[in-house]
């Protein structure tokens, strides 16, 4: 029997959005995401700062454990990727990265009525088949 497929949503956002969900990941300065994000118990997760935190990990754990360590350290270190991943946030529902299809459709739609909207440019849609999805690098 085939895994039933999770999936995650990212929203890519302007710079001015951005630095305000970081500070607030609820998105309360954004009346219209933040009510989608309530009705779902979603909240927000900048990218950038998800590869911060995983490389403080490792750091802190060792990083032969970590076969992502190296490329996301570079990732944060490299200017142009960090300003790009500032922008990215991952939206988190129930405290999960990845949820299933009835609440990610019900998400998109409605997240979907939102871009072009106060600096909300783009919704993008992930599952977790590995072949829809970039493999880690080698080492």
């Amino acid at each position: 029997m085939e895994p039933t497929l999770q999936f995650q949503l990212r929203l890519t956002v302007s710079p001015e959005l951005a630095d305000a969900l970081r500070a607030d990941p609820a998105g309360a300065s954004h009346s219209a995401l933040h009510e989608v994000l309530r009705r779902h118990d979603a909240t927000l997760k900048c990218q950038f700062d998800a590869f911060a935190d995983y490389v403080r990990e490792a750091e802190r754990q060792g990083t032969e454990n970590y076969p992502l360590y190296q490329w996301t350290r570079e990732t944060i270190e490299n200017a142009e990727k960090k300003a790009r991943y500032l922008r990215s946030f991952t939206v988190y529902v129930n405290g999960g990265e990845v949820y299933g299809k009835e609440v990610t459709d019900l998400m998109e739609s409605q997240l979907s009525e939102l871009v072009s909207q106060e600096g909300i440019q783009r919704i993008s849609r992930f599952d977790t088949n590995p072949a829809n999805n970039p493999q880690p690098p080698g080492r």
